[in-house]
């Protein structure tokens, strides 16, 4: 009831302060809509006992509810970091009192997270264990990608580096899906595990070729310029997008060799 509260309060006083174009607006006030959308469905579906059923016959409910906790918790903390440094300031007041509201519920999200995994000692079957969190790390960093993305319309080589970011991302959800829903995992009419490993193999080249071209046709003329303001400056937006195509090709390299030596329960068949 703390979570779904204090995000829908945030994302009131978030629209109450004034739309904006920005992507980081936007993806603040989607992460306030739907991560208290997602608890609430969770509640309801336990308050009905209705859990019940759905860990009977097509998943796993404790590590689907752990997991979710642990997204929404990278979705809430990234959003107040992110808020903070665009929309606070030494004379905005409300900007402050946003930014607060968004660190609680990144905060509630959180001590459900520690609940779970320290206090309470859940062992998650896939989205809440190593592996599927991992996944989800790499949809969440490819979303931090997408929304810092600017300035890339004129160069062939950069329109590049975006097709490679979007290629691997609608498939990391539905790898996702289909391990948490165990009945459909057994419907496939192909190896998941090898398919997996394909993926990431592709992936990682994908990810390879846009380390090494956004930094060269993005900064090559585009020096850091002499006045950069830390709320709103493009070449730092820029400069976010590679910082974050590193990060996930660590991600997906790490992921691949951990899935080829079946290190951590990354299991491959």
């Amino acid at each position: 009831m703390a979570q779904i509260i204090l995000c829908l309060v945030t994302f009131l006083l978030g629209a109450f302060r004034g739309g904006s174009s920005h992507t980081y607006w936007i993806y603040a006030m989607f992460t306030w809509a739907f991560c208290p959308i997602m608890t609430l469905i969770i509640t309801i579906i336990e308050l009905f006992k209705l859990d019940i059923v759905l860990n009977m016959f097509c998943m796993d409910w404790s590590d689907f509810t752990t997991g979710m906790a642990m997204s929404s918790t990278l979705m809430t903390v990234s959003v107040a970091i992110t808020y903070a440094n665009f929309y606070a300031c030494l004379g905005c007041l409300y900007g402050w009192i946003v930014t607060i509201f968004a660190f609680l519920c990144g905060l509630v999200y959180a001590l459900e997270v520690v609940k779970d995994k320290i206090l309470d000692k859940k062992k998650g079957s896939y989205l809440a264990a190593l592996p599927g969190f991992w996944k989800v790390l790499e949809a969440f960093v490819s979303c931090m990608i997408f929304i810092s993305l600017t300035g890339y319309r004129d160069s062939l080589a950069l329109i590049l580096c975006v097709i490679a970011y979007i290629i691997p991302f609608p498939i990391l959800p539905l790898i996702i899906a289909t391990n948490i829903l165990k009945k459909l995992k057994k419907c496939l009419p192909f190896n998941l595990d090898r398919f997996v490993f394909i993926f990431l193999v592709i992936s990682v080249i994908l990810y390879i070729f846009a380390a090494i071209m956004w930094p060269i046709f993005m900064f090559r003329h585009n020096p850091y310029p002499n006045y950069c303001p830390p709320s709103f400056c493009i070449w730092a937006i820029q400069f976010m997008v590679a910082f974050f195509t590193y990060v996930n090709l660590i991600l997906f390299t790490l992921d691949l060799i951990f899935t080829l030596l079946g290190i951590c329960d990354f299991k491959r068949t």
